[in-house]
């Protein structure tokens, strides 16, 4: 038999055609990445947006607390200095007290002292008097106990070393004394 001369061939199935790569993506590994890249981009376009709108609005609210706080510091300098305004007054108001109350207590003191002086002058003068309306008493009851006993002494003299005669003789003689 002749040998007959098969040739086997090896069977590779239709080939297929290989299209070209480039690091190992196809071109629709290409397009896949491509629009992967180009959503990131406007995906980070958008969270870029949000985080910039979110810091923008974080800035906003610090500059309104930085300039209520500023505001405040004013109101409480304002506050301060009218306080120390106050203060000041209310220590000139202290002093000008204070110096009004000494002066009124001298005055006081010296009206005090005139008129102790004076309820002093005015006592004396008036045991001065009483004692002179004492004596005066004293000197008009002693003239009148003395009357009183140069009386009695008269009487008992004239009626011891006067009679009758006597006493008409003393009568005659006032009367002629009258008719001169």
């Amino acid at each position: 038999m002749p040998e007959a001369q098969t040739t086997a061939t090896v069977g590779h199935p239709a080939e297929a055609e290989h299209e070209p790569t480039f690091w190992g993506f196809d071109p629709g590994g290409w397009i896949a990445l491509a629009m992967i890249f180009v959503l990131g981009i406007f995906a980070w376009k958008r969270v870029h947006h949000a985080i910039a709108a979110a810091l923008d609005d974080k800035i906003a609210t610090i500059r309104n607390q930085l300039a209520e706080a500023e505001s405040l510091r004013k109101e409480a300098e304002a506050l301060k200095a009218e306080y120390e305004a106050k203060a000041k007054s209310v220590d000139k108001d202290r002093k000008a007290l204070l110096e009004r109350a000494k002066h009124e207590a001298e005055d006081i003191v010296a009206k005090a002292k005139t008129d102790a002086e004076a309820l002093i002058e005015r006592r004396g003068r008036m045991a001065e008097e009483k004692i002179a309306a004492e004596e005066r008493a004293a000197i008009d009851q002693l003239r009148a106990t003395a009357a009183d006993a140069a009386t009695k002494a008269a009487k008992r003299l004239i009626a011891e070393r006067h009679d009758a005669s006597a006493d008409e003789a003393l009568v005659n003689q006032a009367i002629g004394e009258i008719g001169r």
